[in-house]
């Protein structure tokens, strides 16, 4: 794709105006036309600014600049790269910190990176072969075969989840990303259509989740990114943390916390150095 086509795809993905994106940039509207229409040329400065202007992630703005025909400036080394140490000890920290909530880092299809010592809460029960390497927590929260018999309220769980990804496959189009999201709404398609006010809360209520104890656990999500990070495979990186809604789920996390706590002078991955743990084995990156 030409520098044109790109800059018109990527201002249409953000829904700006020609006359937005100038203003923001430090240019003229008529300037942001002829660039579009390839009739000017700008330089590697105007490039990079309109790629702030319109908040570009560093992949995003590594295109942007590779279409104008200027090297990218942000690197994209393997998540193994000892370069990216620092950042996998923070991460461990992170995890930790956490407990004894659910956290994971995931990549921005889903593919589970890294988790804490609480997973099992959300991954008792779900078949192993979901869990094996490189597992995929999209394709575990709605797998028939994964958390969703457990989701007492899938619909409106499933379209969370659905939605997050339908709005990053527009905010930067990729054909993982579009399959994936066919795959996902396929496993919910089947499902009946929540009515009432559940239509109205439906990306407001927590995850309520069956536990193999017979528990309800009632959990809120957040996630966290790496918004200033320089390398384009952390910047893709998500931490995703499962907060208690209420007293009774913060307690049951305690206590299957403390059922699992390894006994004293056990070496755990904590602080260790190394990338943190996942399930089923599945030890740092791949």
């Amino acid at each position: 794709m030409d520098f044109a086509h790109a800059l018109r795809a990527a201002r249409g993905r953000r829904r700006f105006s020609q006359l937005e994106l100038a203003s923001r940039a430090g240019t003229t509207q008529r300037h942001i036309s002829f660039i579009e229409n390839g009739r000017s040329t700008p330089g590697r400065a105007l490039v990079a600014r309109l790629a702030d202007s319109l908040t570009l992630p560093p992949r995003e703005r590594n295109a942007l600049l590779l279409a104008a025909g200027y090297a990218p400036v942000h690197s994209q080394r393997d998540l193994a790269d000892p370069e990216l140490a620092p950042a996998w000890e923070a991460l461990e920290h992170i995890l930790a910190g956490h407990l004894p909530y659910p956290a994971v880092v995931v990549d921005r299809f889903g593919t589970l990176i890294a988790a804490n010592d609480a997973l099992p809460v959300l991954t008792d029960g779900c078949s192993p072969a979901l869990l094996r390497p490189p597992a995929n927590i999209l394709r575990i929260a709605l797998h028939p075969e994964g958390m969703a018999p457990r989701v007492r309220n899938f619909p409106q769980w499933a379209r969370h989840v659905t939605a997050g990804v339908a709005e990053e496959q527009r905010r930067d189009p990729d054909e993982r990303l579009a399959a994936l999201h066919e795959e996902l709404a396929g496993y919910v398609a089947e499902q009946p259509s929540p009515s009432g006010d559940d239509t109205l809360l439906g990306f407001a209520v927590p995850m309520e989740l069956a536990t193999v104890d017979g528990r309800v656990l009632r959990l809120m999500t957040t996630v966290a990114v790496f918004a200033t990070a320089a390398d384009v495979t952390i910047a893709e990186l998500k931490l995703e943390a499962f907060l208690p809604a209420d007293r009774a789920t913060a307690e049951a996390l305690r206590a299957f916390a403390a059922r699992r706590r390894p006994p004293a002078g056990t070496d755990t991955a904590a602080g260790s150095g190394h990338p943190p743990s996942g399930p089923a084995g599945h030890a740092g990156p791949r």
